[in-house]
């Protein structure tokens, strides 16, 4: 079993431009979660489409393996952290979503705040707005099980184990990709 991270794209009725959402789901394959992504967005109707996926396998220096669930406190977590900021003359917010492992939030949102985007994506009059949870420039901060759809959150757990494999990349795709091309 793999962990995917999906970029979904849609535009639902009542919407002028392209939304989109992330979307974390626990199969063999991608395309098996295609009812799982569709549930997941039921305002688009079935009509969503991939503009990116990553079978995540490597993060932090930790490998990331799915095994079924068991009552195990985790030591470490992984988070999904999705920043928001401006940039000068640019008419539109700006993203980068990121994965780290770390023990807590609190210690994820000090390394947040070191990331080259966090420090400079921003200016006086535009800076990032502050969400209430948290206290800081972060649009979503999330654990990645806790956003998992319920049923995967109830038959599997994500277990981190820290690793010196050399090749820590992750396969990932890029682009437009219809959920019709994947049956």
């Amino acid at each position: 079993m793999k962990l995917f991270y999906v970029n979904l794209g849609a535009t639902p009725i009542g919407r002028n431009i392209e939304q989109h959402d992330v979307f974390f789901g626990i199969a063999e394959n991608l395309k098996d979660l295609i009812p799982d992504m569709k549930k997941f967005w039921p305002e688009a109707k079935g009509k969503i489409h991939i503009d990116g996926y990553k079978e995540v396998q490597f993060v932090d220096g930790f490998e990331v393996k799915i095994v079924e669930k068991n009552s195990d406190i985790p030591e470490n977590h992984l988070f999904f952290i999705n920043l928001g900021g401006y940039k000068r003359g640019q008419f539109e917010e700006l993203h980068e979503q990121i994965l780290m492992v770390d023990q807590s939030m609190s210690k994820i949102i000090r390394r947040v705040k070191k990331t080259e985007f966090y420090k400079t994506m921003g200016f006086p009059e535009a800076v990032s707005h502050i969400d209430d949870k948290h206290g800081v420039d972060i649009d979503d901060i999330f654990k990645v099980n806790d956003i998992l759809p319920l049923i995967m959150k109830e038959k599997y757990s994500i277990i981190l184990e820290k690793t010196e494999s050399e090749n820590q990349e992750n396969f990932t795709f890029i682009g437009y990709l219809a959920i019709s091309k994947l049956k």
